[in-house]
C-alpha cells in the first residue's frame, strides 16, 4: 500500500472540497491525528491518520 505522507507547513489538495469551495488546505499538525487548516476561510478540521490518507489527494508544496 502505498502511504501518501505530507508534513508540517505542506500544502495538500482534499478529494472533498470544504463548504466555503477551497480543496486546498495546509498541514498545520501531524500524528496519530492530522489537524489542517482551510486556505480559503481559515477553518481547523482535525482527521485522524487513516482518514486523511484515504481523502487526500496530492500533496503540491511542500516546505523544504
Amino acid at each position: 500500500m502505498d502511504v501518501k505522507r505530507a508534513r508540517v507547513g505542506d500544502i495538500v489538495i482534499m478529494k472533498k472540497p470544504h463548504p466555503c469551495g477551497e480543496n486546498r488546505w495546509e498541514v498545520v499538525r501531524t500524528g496519530a491525528d492530522v489537524k489542517i487548516k482551510c486556505l480559503k476561510c481559515g477553518r481547523v478540521v482535525m482527521l485522524d491518520l487513516l482518514t486523511f490518507e484515504k481523502s487526500l489527494k496530492k500533496v503540491v508544496e511542500d516546505d523544504g
